[in-house]
């Protein structure tokens, strides 16, 4: 083999890597899955905790009627589900009642079957002590549940209320009671491991 055909045939491999390795080497960006920012479709299940001028603490709860109340106790209408629609912006939907949070233009907050984007998104604000606050994106309408469990909105004017998101657990049922510990063996019993059948009396050599 000549020097000049050698040379033709690494002067074509040479142009085969130049053509074939920006292919193979293009780099491709990885999805940000950080749980620390919100992106579309980000679903979490929490419970809406507030003590911002209630009489108790309260759970943000829906009903099946779609009236929105506060509940003392987490219970099934309080489990929500959060999720993003953008960046900063979410619906909360009721997990047990299918029911959309949503704001009328008083303030008044209902539960609704069906979504409508400009009544049932929020906005939603991180504090630095773990809490959160809601506006409506529509309306600038601040999230407070309504006074002495009332289905209707304070008229006064008041400051947004702070909510805790709490992980969406449900508190554990109480355990069924346990099976009776075994009776000490009767050793007055003429059977004191009951292996012949129920308790046969005493025996009368123990009789006093």
């Amino acid at each position: 083999m000549g020097w000049d055909e050698a040379g033709s045939q690494h002067l074509g491999l040479w142009v085969v890597l130049g053509v074939l390795l920006p292919e193979v080497c293009q780099a491709h960006p990885i999805p940000d899955s950080s749980p620390l920012l919100q992106f579309g479709g980000q679903v979490r299940q929490r419970f809406l905790y507030t003590d911002d001028a209630q009489e108790t603490e309260v759970h943000l709860e829906i009903k099946a009627d779609g009236t929105v109340v506060g509940t003392a106790r987490r219970s099934p209408e309080s489990l929500l589900e959060l999720k993003a629609l953008k960046p900063g912006v979410i619906q909360i939907l009721g997990v047990k009642t299918s029911r959309f949070l949503c704001q009328g233009p008083d303030g008044t907050l209902y539960g609704s079957l069906r979504f409508d984007p400009a009544a049932c998104s929020f906005r939603e604000l991180l504090l630095e002590d773990g809490y959160n606050i809601y506006h409506s994106e529509t309306l600038g309408l601040p999230l407070r549940l309504p006074p002495h469990n009332s289905p209707y909105r304070d008229s006064a004017p008041r400051a947004p209320a702070r909510f805790l998101p709490l992980p969406g657990l449900l508190p554990a049922p109480p355990e069924p009671p346990g099976i009776p510990a075994p009776e000490p063996p009767d050793v007055g019993s003429s059977d004191p491991l009951s292996m012949v059948g129920p308790s046969q009396g005493r025996s009368p050599s123990y009789a006093s």
